[in-house]
């Protein structure tokens, strides 16, 4: 897969780029991801298994995968470098690009690291393991204005420190 993006002064490009698992990202996250890449001129790739409506954009460019269990993730990691951004909540993935030597961040803003991907895909099964006993377990809270607040200023504290 190519990196490129429309030509551009080779100064202004940034060595990173953020990749997007938007099958389940917001609509809100992606309006405030939209927003950083084209303030900061970050190459963005959103990647899902299906067309995402997205406005036209020299730093933001949508992948459409086959669809197919893990092609999305599979694209990312295949992809990334080292340094880049992986947007995502999925925790087999974010374990996945944290080994290749990519940072990872939720849509609501968190950080995972080596330090603490790992006890989070364990709590992760575990629940899963509930649910499958017929356990009633409570998923994620809604996603409103302190998550969205969360994501948007995180994610300008990476740009800045990485861009």
């Amino acid at each position: 897969m190519s990196r490129d993006v429309p030509q551009e002064p080779a100064a202004e490009t940034p060595a990173v780029t953020l990749w997007i698992d938007a099958d389940a990202c917001p609509r809100a996250a992606r309006e405030i991801i939209l927003r950083a890449a084209e303030r900061t001129h970050t190459r963005t790739w959103m990647i899902a298994n299906h067309a995402l409506p997205l406005p036209p954009s020299a730093w933001v460019k949508p992948r459409s995968v086959a669809h197919g269990f893990d092609a999305a993730d599979d694209l990312i990691a295949a992809s990334l470098s080292p340094g880049d951004l992986v947007i995502t909540s999925d925790l087999p993935l974010a374990q996945e690009v944290i080994e290749r030597g990519a940072d990872v961040m939720t849509t609501r803003g968190e950080r995972l690291s080596a330090d603490n991907v790992r006890a989070k895909v364990q709590m992760r099964d575990f629940l899963e393991t509930l649910r499958a006993s017929g356990e009633q377990t409570r998923g994620p809270d809604a996603y409103g204005d302190a998550e969205r607040r969360e994501f948007a200023n995180a994610l300008d504290r990476w740009l800045r420190r990485h861009t």
